[in-house]
């Protein structure tokens, strides 16, 4: 059955087709229902079953007798380490961790902070909360002690679980001042914390407070896995919202267990057993949905990676972990291939390595700009599939069903809609666009199994956030347009439309056409204010190694580009060359920070900031065109 037949079988009768992908996963109370309306557009799927999510991931695997089966491969450059855990010893490592949270107290709905670097203690850490129905919480290792402390404050943890330091190229990030300032700052204090010890750098532990992580476990009982309703939450991910304070998006169990193991082979074309890697962090939904949850479900083996796409040691890195471990599809975000092009434009690396194990590269987390995936179909000589989805999600709205039927690929669209969505295109007032014109990008309610189901502690903020600008519809916070095909094209956040003397334009148009010169590696373009205009565009490019020509001979030819492909409509006259541009740690660039300072306006530090020195970089820039005054 092709992709068509299946879309059109969920929305002939969605209630079957949810009951009928809940039979591929193991029920302690199988749900008599798929959907349950809780009025007022909130919804909950499977609330009357009863499931464990770790026995999902983990212990049927080894009942089945796929016990030797390696579960997680940790490869780290960064200290130079490779660990094979299979599932045997995963299910004894983690109901271990689980039996010395519940000798601490830990229990069901109860939460669980925990801050880790890329270490399958990370994974372990979450299992073990799934296992006995404690919620986890993973905030991104290394964070801010301030904006740790809100986390702590809004989920109000019994415990925390953290790693002594993060290792990052060329320099270790200590985490317990970290966590000792956050708990400091925090009104809310968890019972104790549980902390892994790095040989990089251990931390003092304080008494009455702090365990190691191996006594911790020592003498205790495993435990077992502790039934949980369907509606129960698996765990609570902090997204950055535009104000102040974070989203606390909510993931309830069992939705979660059938739409990701659903996605394993529909989208991303693995069998069990075969290597599925996502080049991400456990900080990021990324990391719940495809280092941790879907893979272990799904029963395929999953890397875990601590290093960078260039630099540890060098940008053949990704093909090095693709060739040495045979993995099978592989996901990053557009950001990491822009990182390994631009140091290695040629795809010198990549012929060191044989990757013929590969059957697919999957994009998402920004924008996949055409140029990126045209070399990186070049030099892989494999299918580039972009995909779009959200935190909010946790599996993919819009997508290449390659193991379903591999679609055609059309550069600069993620493809379709993927069963449980139904995308519409509206205009301010909540009509339908026609095919072709760019509006707010909606989704019909109710949202599939997998979603969130509110935000926690904030049903209202829930309802502001998502509900209410359309009603009956999800708002995503795109804009976007559909084509007469049905292929959904996302041009920008909402936010980064700008209005150029009346004219909508997308600045997600312009980063296209600014990415398809040949000397830029990345580029941004932000819309600042103009007295005359109320926007205007200004764009900042990063060059490809070994550019040496004049920056104004460059800018000049971008405004040209801009000019011929766009139209004069677009009013883009100012580019400036940069060395880098500002982004979060997921590599998401910082956008809405970039125009605070090109219109000379107060912003605060983004939380989720890499490195905060490239916004004074950006301020210089722009202050040689006359913006960013002091």
């Amino acid at each position: 059955m092709g992709y068509r037949e299946t879309y059109s079988r969920w929305k002939a009768d969605p209630e079957t087709y949810w009951l009928d992908q809940a039979q591929a996963i193991d029920w302690i109370t199988p749900p008599t229902q798929a959907l349950f309306e809780r009025g007022n557009d909130l919804y909950e799927w499977y609330a009357d079953a009863e499931v464990n999510g770790c026995y999902n991931a983990v212990d049927r695997h080894v009942e089945q007798g796929r016990g030797a089966q390696i579960a997680i491969i940790h490869d780290s450059p960064i200290t130079g380490t490779q660990e094979k855990i299979s599932f045997a010893d995963l299910q004894t490592r983690v109901a271990s961790l689980a039996g010395a949270l519940v000798a601490q107290g830990v229990g069901h709905g109860d939460r669980v902070i925990i801050y880790m670097p890329m270490v399958p203690q990370a994974i372990e850490a979450m299992l073990a909360c799934a296992r006995i129905g404690a919620v986890h919480s993973v905030v991104f290792g290394g964070f801010a002690a301030n904006e740790l402390a809100v986390r702590i404050d809004d989920c109000t943890p019994k415990a925390i679980i953290a790693a002594s330091c993060g290792v990052e190229p060329g320099r270790i990030v200590a985490y317990k001042p970290l966590l000792n300032g956050a708990i400091e700052l925090a009104t809310h204090k968890p019972d104790f914390c549980l902390i892994l010890q790095r040989d990089q750098a251990p931390c003092d532990l304080i008494e009455g407070r702090d365990l190691d992580w191996y006594a911790a476990q020592e003498g205790v009982d495993p435990a077992p896995c502790v039934p949980v309703k369907g509606n129960h939450p698996a765990y609570i991910l902090y997204t950055s919202g535009t104000t102040g304070a974070p989203k606390g998006v909510v993931r309830a169990t069992a939705g979660h267990l059938v739409a990701l193991n659903w996605t394993m082979k529909n989208i991303y074309n693995v069998d069990p057993g075969d290597v599925f890697w996502a080049a991400s962090d456990v900080g990021w939904v990324v990391g719940h949905s495809y280092i941790t949850y879907a893979p272990l479900i799904h029963g395929n083996t999953t890397v875990v990676f601590e290093g960078k796409p260039v630099g540890t040691p060098d940008s053949g890195t990704f093909w090095r972990v693709i060739s040495e471990h045979n993995v099978r599809s592989f996901f990053t975000a557009p950001t990491a291939i822009r990182a390994v092009k631009r140091e290695d434009p040629k795809g010198l690396e990549l012929a060191k390595y044989d990757i013929s194990c590969l059957r697919a590269l999957y994009l998402a987390g920004e924008r996949a700009d055409p140029d990126t995936i045209i070399w990186a179909q070049d030099v892989l000589g494999k299918p580039v599939y972009d995909h779009w989805w959200q935190t909010e999600t946790g599996f993919t709205i819009a997508g290449n069903p390659a193991g379903l039927e591999a679609l055609p690929v059309k550069i600069g669209s993620p493809t379709v809609p993927m069963p449980g969505y139904e995308v519409h295109i509206l205009d301010e007032a909540g009509h339908a666009q026609k095919p072709g014109t760019l509006g707010a990008i909606a989704i019909k309610l109710p949202l599939p199994p997998g979603t969130l189901p509110t935000l926690w502690n904030a049903e209202d903020r829930f309802r502001k956030s998502y509900l209410t600008t359309f009603p009956g519809f999800y708002e995503t916070g795109d804009a976007g347009m559909i084509d007469e095909d049905g292929y959904l094209y996302i041009m920008a956040r909402t936010d980064d439309v700008i209005n150029v003397a009346g004219h909508r334009l997308s600045t997600g148009a312009m980063e296209e056409v600014l990415a398809g010169h040949p000397d830029v590696a990345e580029c941004a373009v932000v819309g600042v204010s103009d007295a005359l205009k109320g926007q205007a565009p200004v764009g900042f490019v990063c060059l490809t190694n070994g550019v040496n020509r004049p920056h104004g001979e460059i800018t000049a030819e971008c405004v040209a580009r801009i000019r011929d492909q766009i139209g004069p409509v677009a009013a883009f006259k100012l580019a400036l060359v940069v060395d880098r541009l500002p982004k979060t740690r997921s590599g998401k660039i910082l956008r809405a920070t970039m125009v605070k300072i090109a219109d000379s306006q107060e912003f605060k530090l983004p939380a989720t900031i890499d490195d905060p020195a490239i916004l004074d970089e950006i301020k210089v820039a722009l202050q040689t065109i006359g913006l960013a005054k002091d």
